[in-house]
């Protein structure tokens, strides 16, 4: 039997985009559009002016001859920003999705996470869903039987169980999401972006399960922008950039490649129309901006630097309780710090009418460490519900500045963040 779990040759995905979807037509619109239709693109072509596909219709590759073999039993890690390509080379492994140009093999049974809750049915229970992805998995009822209380037990919803998964918060949603991929002994786990979602114990519980199944010499392909867990948990690394491998090969070394090839600076991004800008039909983003105190994008930020995160976004709900959710991430993925609007005084518990908003986060001098850091913006409604995410929206450097450091050491101050803390110092007494 041979060795290799996954065989990826020339693999290439092209997407269409700006398309307007059809709606439902009737015979009678058939027929009409069927008889209108050669005198309006006469029209058109007299003018000048592009018809049908051409119209409206461009394509994108996110996937270009992507090549790569994956052993059994190996743990390797997807690297890449967003729009690399990760999350498409996963869906085609998956067979969610089918390639453009060349082919993927797959030698054995497939358990995938790459979006929250996917493969399940809204409408089923947790126990439901999770003999319903058992049984897409190819087992048999026993199997699942046998490994159905390991499984509630690791997502820790025993209460939940027979509820819809509908009504599930994100957080439920994703540890049942993990824990039937996890458990359900596929011979190749695709794991995409788990660390994302969910409070520490639980992503500590996934990194551990992870290991636990490389160790089962099962084969495990992660997708993570976190970039302590894909050291510790992966051999072997593919870098992603446009749809192209950039590098495979050691972690460590394609780590490296990534860091150094990654943007440092986003200090600023606009929408100024709300039609086309990010978002959905319950909010859209107009701006995000790092700002100095003087109310300028700066020029440069170091150690010392006051900062104020400011977002402006179109509220299209009426009586919305909205906040927003800030995550700072360090350029090897560890989270710095997570902060919340919903505590601000003036808000507090008050719906939002529709309109623009804008909300403002200071960040206190003294406070980061000198190095690269990236800023993932969450809209949440009702403190529970996240409405929108817009992974990357901010990144920015801070730079050490030797002529306000003080003391006689002058390398770099150890830690992700370097406070200014108060102290005091006292005589207690006299030694006689």
């Amino acid at each position: 039997m041979s060795d290799i779990a996954i065989r990826v040759h020339n693999l290439s995905k092209q997407y269409r985009i700006g398309s307007k979807q059809q709606g439902y037509k009737t015979l009678r619109d058939t027929l009409a559009e069927t008889f209108v239709s050669p005198f309006r693109r006469a029209q058109k072509l007299l003018r000048g002016q592009p018809y049908g596909a051409a119209e409206l219709d461009e394509t994108i590759w996110a996937l270009s001859d992507v090549s790569c073999e994956i052993k059994r039993g190996e743990v390797v890690g997807i690297i890449g920003r967003n729009g690399a390509g990760k999350t498409t080379l996963l869906k085609i492994l998956s067979r969610i999705t089918e390639p453009t140009e060349g082919f993927a093999e797959i030698h054995g049974r497939v358990g995938s996470l790459l979006e929250v809750g996917t493969g399940f049915h809204p409408e089923l229970s947790g126990r439901e869903n999770i003999y319903l992805n058992g049984a897409i998995l190819g087992m048999r009822k026993a199997e699942i039987q046998r490994k159905f209380d390991e499984i509630v037990d690791f997502a820790e919803i025993d209460k939940f169980i027979d509820t819809p998964v509908k009504h599930y918060s994100s957080g439920m949603y994703v540890r049942l999401a993990f824990a039937v991929a996890a458990h359900m002994e596929p011979e190749i786990l695709l794991v995409d972006e788990v660390l994302a979602v969910g409070d520490a114990a639980f992503q500590k519980k996934c990194l551990a399960k992870m290991g636990d199944v490389a160790k089962e010499g099962r084969t495990v392909l992660f997708v993570s922008h976190n970039m302590v867990a894909l050291q510790s948990l992966c051999q072997r690394a593919v870098l992603l950039q446009e749809g192209f491998v950039v590098e495979q090969g050691d972690t460590i070394s394609v780590i490296n490649t990534y860091l150094d090839q990654s943007p440092t600076y986003t200090l600023e991004q606009r929408w100024p129309r709300i039609d086309s800008a990010p978002g959905n039909e319950l909010v859209r983003l107009h701006s995000a901006r790092i700002l100095t105190d003087g109310g300028t994008v700066p020029d440069k930020i170091t150690v010392w630097t006051p900062l104020n995160l400011e977002f402006c976004y179109w509220n299209l709900v009426p009586d919305a309780k909205l906040n927003l959710s800030l995550i700072l991430y360090n350029t090897q993925g560890t989270i710095v710090f997570n902060t919340t609007s919903s505590f601000e005084s003036q808000w507090h518990g008050k719906p939002f009418s529709k309109g623009m908003f804008r909300s403002c986060c200071a960040l206190p001098g003294k406070l980061l460490n000198d190095g690269s850091y990236y800023l993932d913006l969450l809209i949440v409604m009702d403190t529970t519900r996240v409405l929108y995410t817009f992974k990357e929206i901010l990144r920015f450097d801070v730079r050490e500045d030797p002529r306000a450091r003080k003391g006689h050491w002058y390398g770099k101050v150890p830690g992700v963040i370097r406070p200014q803390l108060n102290w005091q110092t006292e005589k207690l007494n006299d030694i006689v």
